[in-house]
C-alpha cells in the first residue's frame, strides 16, 4: 500500500446463532470457524490492530492463544441478532482508539467465511487507495443459474418473469456477469464509519473465487465446507 495506514480489523463473533448452533465454534477440518479467520488476519501484512469482538467467554478464551489478537467483551445490548454492525464497530473504536492512535481504515472480517486468505484481506483493502473510493468489499460471481433474468414467479403453476423476460437470451455468453457480496471482507475509510454506515456510496469489489466464497449460514453450508476441505478444493 502507498504509505502505512493505521487499520483496525474487527472479527465479530457473538454467541447466538439461530440457524447454526454455536456457529463460530463449529469446526471445519478440525479448526473452529473463528480460528480460520483469526489466522488469516494475523498473517496479513497491513493490519495494525486486530480485535475479536464477542459476548461469548469461550470464544474470547480461544482468542487468548493468539498474541496478536485484542479480545473485546461486547455488551449484551449490542450482541443480539437484530443488533446493527455499526454498533459493535463503534464499540471497538471507542475501546481501542485514542487521540494518539486514530484509525484510517476499518475492516470487518467474518468468521462465517472460513476460507478467506490473508491475500484476500490485503487485496480488498488495497482497493481503498483510490481517493474517490469510500469502501471495498469481497465479492464472487453470481451463478449463471441464479441470474435475475432466470428468476421466475409461479402463479397457478405458470412460470412468469419476476424482473424481466429472458427473450430467449439464456446462455451464459448472452447475459452479463453479475457479482454479489460474499460476506467475507468489508473495508471502509473512517469517514464512512463516522457517518454511521458500514459501506459508503462509492464501493469497489474484490473478486474471490467461488470455492473460497463459502458463507456459513446453515448446516448444509457447514457440511459443504467440510466436503471442500476434505477434497482439497481450497
Amino acid at each position: 500500500m502507498n504509505g502505512k495506514k493505521n487499520i483496525l480489523a474487527i472479527i465479530p463473533a457473538r454467541s447466538d446463532s439461530k440457524r447454526v448452533k454455536n456457529k463460530n465454534l463449529r469446526e471445519i477440518g478440525g479448526k473452529r470457524l473463528v480460528e480460520w479467520i483469526i489466522e488469516a488476519a494475523i498473517n496479513t501484512s497491513v493490519l495494525t490492530t486486530i480485535v475479536l469482538s464477542s459476548d461469548d467467554e469461550k470464544i474470547l478464551n480461544l482468542a487468548s492463544q493468539y498474541n496478536k489478537i485484542t479480545k473485546l467483551k461486547r455488551p449484551g445490548k449490542i450482541s443480539g441478532d437484530k443488533s446493527l454492525a455499526i454498533e459493535y464497530v463503534r464499540h471497538a473504536l471507542n475501546e481501542t482508539e485514542d487521540n494518539d492512535n486514530l484509525f484510517e481504515y476499518i475492516v470487518i472480517l467474518q468468521p462465517s467465511s472460513p476460507f478467506t486468505t490473508n491475500e484476500d484481506i490485503e487485496n480488498t483493502i488495497r482497493l481503498l487507495e483510490d481517493a474517490n473510493v469510500d469502501s471495498s468489499v469481497s465479492v464472487c460471481e453470481l451463478s449463471h443459474a441464479l441470474h435475475p433474468k432466470k428468476i421466475k414467479l409461479l402463479k397457478d403453476s405458470v412460470l412468469l418473469p419476476y424482473f424481466e423476460d429472458e427473450k430467449g437470451l439464456t446462455a451464459a455468453h448472452q447475459i452479463p456477469k453479475l457479482y454479489i457480496r460474499n460476506g467475507s471482507v468489508y473495508a471502509s475509510k473512517r469517514r464512512v464509519i463516522d457517518s454511521r454506515k458500514i459501506i459508503g456510496d462509492v464501493c469497489k469489489g474484490y473478486v474471490m473465487p467461488r470455492e473460497r466464497s463459502i458463507d456459513i449460514n446453515d448446516e448444509f453450508d457447514l457440511e459443504f465446507a467440510n466436503f471442500l476441505y476434505e477434497k482439497n478444493e481450497l
